[in-house]
């Protein structure tokens, strides 16, 4: 039998940025806005995005998460491009996605995400809530969401004491079944920055050390991340993805994807991670394979 394969892409942060109204620039609003402005339209392109896609297509994955930060400055004009976008990444059978901080810039906005992108995070649309878990092939996709409204030159995530709660009941009914568990969430699990961490990845860790999972999958640094936690039967890889739509910039890769193929043997789970990233001329190559479980 044929490998499962996941493909996962992080943080397209959609662009162009539509031109904001007056009223929408205030707060932090205006500050990423001079940010974008300034800079990152320079880098967050979308024929970088477009050519990553298209390669991940080619690839024809049996399913794609998608990170979060989906929008940028999460105003309203923004929700629907970004929607239309997704909608020809896949469908909402063959791809899941989660909020990133910058889907829930502002309270203002904070609930677009869930209503606009509700058909990618549950089977069932109408019974949206994190965690939430849905089944593809021998994977169990387990969503989180971090993401909440902080205030301006802040970017940390927050889980919560109920998502938390739920989530260690959802793991251990899990725990006995024969499933590939494969936890979605938009912030690493481990920060240096203070203004862009979990601010609970503690508990998040502890949790993990009682339930386990065989992978993590997550965005935000936008940069390629491998990390090894502890579970309680060895260690958990957590694996990040430069930015899909970013040209190399500074210390920030291009944009790439992971692409996991994801088999049962008789020693047990048998994960391959592939590597493939943008280059200079909008080719897309392999740069990295290896095994993570």
């Amino acid at each position: 039998m044929a490998p499962f394969t996941l493909a996962h892409l992080s943080d397209p942060h959609l662009p162009p940025l539509p031109k904001p109204r007056l009223t929408e620039l205030a707060g932090k609003r205006a500050l990423g806005f001079v940010n974008w402005t300034r800079n990152r339209h320079k880098y967050q392109r979308r024929e970088v995005l477009d050519a990553l896609v298209a390669d991940v297509q080619a690839q024809a994955p049996d399913h794609i998460a998608v990170t979060g930060d989906l929008v940028n400055l999460a105003m309203e004009a923004e929700f629907a491009p970004a929607r239309a976008w997704l909608d020809q990444v896949g469908p909402p059978d063959r791809v899941t996605t989660i909020p990133g901080n910058h889907d829930a810039y502002v309270r203002a906005t904070s609930h677009r995400f869930g209503e606009t992108f509700a058909p990618y995070l549950a089977d069932d649309a109408g019974r949206i809530g994190f965690p939430g878990v849905r089944r593809r092939g021998p994977a169990a996709l387990i969503s989180l969401s971090s993401a909440v409204p902080t205030l301006p030159l802040m970017a940390t995530g927050t889980l919560g004491r109920n998502q938390l709660t739920e989530l260690e009941r959802v793991l251990s009914q899990l725990a006995t079944e024969d499933v590939f568990r494969v936890l979605l969430v938009h912030h690493p699990l481990k920060s240096d920055a203070r203004q862009k961490r979990l601010t609970d990845s503690a508990a998040l860790l502890a949790l993990l050390k009682r339930q386990g999972v065989e992978l993590v999958l997550h965005g935000h640094d936008h940069i390629h991340s491998t990390m090894w936690f502890e579970g309680p039967n060895g260690k958990i890889p957590a694996i990040g993805v430069p930015s899909a739509s970013a040209l190399a910039h500074g210390r920030y890769p291009a944009a790439a994807y992971n692409l996991f193929a994801i088999e049962k043997d008789d020693a047990g789970w048998r994960c391959e991670q592939i590597v493939r990233s943008i280059d200079h001329g909008l080719q897309i190559r392999e740069i990295k394979r290896a095994r993570v479980v």
